[in-house]
């Protein structure tokens, strides 16, 4: 396929200053050629034998995984958790982090990782599929939630903020979202939170416990990996309840487990976008159900990946998702118009 956008995400950050969570040939990916990059889409330029799912010039977003097909969690639908992750050699693929990824010209993809893009979608859109799918992820597959339930996310960045804006669509209620940032939880206001918490001036445990009648939601998505957020998470879910933990913490964490016993909490991790949740992201996005580009905030065209990565890394000017295009800038700026 000809990569026509892809993403910045934090992981990239990480993958590209620290390595992991990348995986080459058994261990870090320096010094081997690799391309990160994962959250692209574009058009399809050449088929492989016997394709016929696809067709040369279709649109298509891109899901990160593709497992063995054959390892017991990839027949179960798990094939983010694929027992073979890591092995090229027995069909695993994760591009971006197994294998080559989106921040070039052109890459080779699985046809199941494809999903059609709608005329009616823009490329910068069609690139936030695995943020929304990945809390789609979290919330339904592996979480179960159904409507009426509520849910608590933690921290305002991409992730976190289309989680508000998936659990909203699927009917959750209350909607509550946490962090420090004010526009960015008044963009989450706008993507269906019904309630946001500026940690800084009230405690988040409290006020989620008066919203939900004094028993705690029955989801938390927690997204900023400290140890102060991971206790916050255990002490404003109810009994019986769900963490959804999304983030990488880059240090061991001391948690009150003891309250996570007592109470029947159930916490979770999650990598990814497992269970073709991105498809039905997709039709949620497609339907209009929420507007993932309120997280978009700037575009670069590929020469300048490098500004494009300051960017998000420093976040400049506040920036939120970073998309990088390979369509040049007359043509960015007659799709803005």
């Amino acid at each position: 396929m000809r990569i026509d956008a892809v993403a910045i995400c934090a992981t990239d950050l990480e993958i590209i200053h620290a390595g992991s969570p990348a995986s080459i040939q058994g261990g870090l990916p320096f010094n081997k050629n690799f391309t990160p990059g994962h959250e692209y889409m574009g058009t399809v330029a050449a088929l492989g034998p016997d394709v016929d799912e696809f067709r040369i010039g279709d649109r298509v977003s891109v899901e990160i995984h593709a497992g063995c097909g054959q390892c017991k969690r990839c027949r179960q639908g798990m094939y983010t958790s694929c027992l073979n992750y890591g092995k090229p050699e027995k069909g695993h693929r994760a591009n971006g982090f197994t294998t080559d990824g989106g921040f070039a010209e052109y890459a080779v993809n699985h046809i199941n990782t494809l999903a059609r893009v709608p005329d009616s979608m823009s490329d910068a859109e069609a690139t936030l599929v695995v943020t929304a799918g990945t809390s789609m992820y979290g919330l339904t597959e592996l979480g179960g939630l159904v409507a009426g339930e509520s849910v608590v996310v933690i921290g305002p960045g991409p992730i976190e903020l289309l989680a508000v804006a998936v659990a909203k669509a699927l009917g959750a209620s209350p909607v509550i979202l946490t962090g420090t940032r004010n526009k960015r939880l008044a963009i989450g206001q706008e993507l269906g939170a019904d309630r946001v918490i500026n940690i800084n001036d009230e405690d988040a445990v409290e006020v989620v416990k008066q919203l939900t009648g004094g028993i705690g939601a029955d989801y938390v998505v927690e997204c900023a990996g400290t140890e102060a957020t991971l206790n916050q998470a255990i002490h404003m879910t109810n009994r019986g309840g769900k963490i959804c933990l999304a983030a990488f913490p880059h240090e061991a964490a001391t948690l009150d487990i003891a309250h996570l016993v007592r109470n029947n909490i159930y916490a979770y991790g999650i990598r990814g976008e497992g269970r073709s949740a991105t498809r039905r992201a997709m039709e949620l996005m497609a339907a209009k159900r929420f507007d993932a580009t309120r997280i978009h905030t700037h575009t670069f065209p590929l020469e300048d990946l490098p500004t494009a990565l300051r960017y998000a890394r420093d976040r400049v000017d506040d920036a939120i998702k970073v998309v990088v295009t390979t369509r040049k800038a007359d043509a960015i700026a007659r799709a803005a118009e």
